[in-house]
């Protein structure tokens, strides 16, 4: 079992290359190795398999693409990654800390996007992210020192006086994401990061989670848009069912098709709509 990892230090990284690029960045402890590990992670609700026996590997450095239809099992496992849910059985690692021995430890590691987004939406946009930066132990003085640099990165600079319950879906989404960084986390977990979100935004976001990864940060993401999995991600796992039928680079799981086809051939195919020429007769 691996020890608990130091805890990062307040010193600001050098800014990254980016022109969107906030310049809180990972500090890692090594130069290579795996993100995350999961071995046999199960969990059920009832009589249902949510996740059945998955086998991940991250390495770090990755943009991890997590895909499959609704209800195959994202959500669970990304929110088991994140510390959101206990596993029935299995293990976690993330950065080498066993997340069940050391569930603090692991989590100080990671930044994390739930799908369902909750906040609390009477704070400002800054009251918010300096609560984010607080709750991780960040002194004030570096909590706002992110903000500003965070709020110019996603482009937020005009929303930071104003309520939350007034931001669009993709500026809550910026925010939010905001928060999850502030810390600079090593991993971040991010459950449909660009769902709701506008070019423009998902442009601003894709380019500073990209600085993020070229600088040693590590991202797993879930996403229904099988286009940008293929364009931005190094490796992807496809899961239907609660289980893993491929994972290996956008490569080795698409084969000869786009992965989108590979992506719905592993899904069992397109639905079945004989029985459906009622829709074709137009009523009124």
């Amino acid at each position: 079992m691996a020890a608990p990892v130091e805890q990062e230090t307040d010193a600001e990284p050098a800014a990254a290359a980016s022109t969107h690029a906030p310049v809180v960045v990972p500090t890692l402890g090594a130069a290579a190795g795996e993100a995350l590990v999961l071995r046999g992670v199960t969990k059920r609700f009832g009589s249902t398999h949510a996740v059945d026996g998955i086998d991940l590997t991250v390495p770090v450095g990755t943009f991890y693409g997590l895909v499959g239809p609704n209800g195959a099992g994202k959500t669970t496992t990304l929110s088991m990654i994140a510390g959101l849910l206990e596993p029935d059985r299995g293990t976690i690692e993330v950065g080498g800390v066993d997340a069940a021995a050391h569930p603090l430890a692991a989590k100080k590691l990671m930044g994390v996007l739930p799908d369902r987004l909750r906040t609390f939406d009477r704070l400002t946009g800054r009251q918010l992210l300096y609560y984010y930066g607080v709750l991780r132990g960040l002194p004030p003085a570096v909590v706002e020192s992110r903000t500003a640099d965070l709020a110019r990165a996603f482009d937020l600079q005009d929303a930071l006086g104003r309520s939350v319950s007034d931001y669009s879906a993709g500026m809550l989404k910026k925010v939010m994401l905001a928060g999850a960084m502030i810390h600079s986390p090593r991993v971040l977990v991010l459950d449909e990061p660009f769902e709701a979100v506008d070019p423009v935004s998902s442009a601003i976001i894709l380019d500073i989670l990209s600085a993020y990864v070229a600088h040693g940060g590590t991202v797993i993401l879930s996403s229904h848009g099988m286009e940008l999995v293929e364009r931005v991600c190094s490796r992807v796992a496809v899961i239907v069912a609660g289980q893993v039928l491929a994972e290996g680079t956008v490569d080795e799981v698409r084969g000869e098709l786009t992965l989108e086809q590979r992506f719905v051939e592993l899904a069992g195919g397109l639905s079945d709509v004989e029985g459906l020429e009622w829709l074709h007769t137009f009523s009124g």
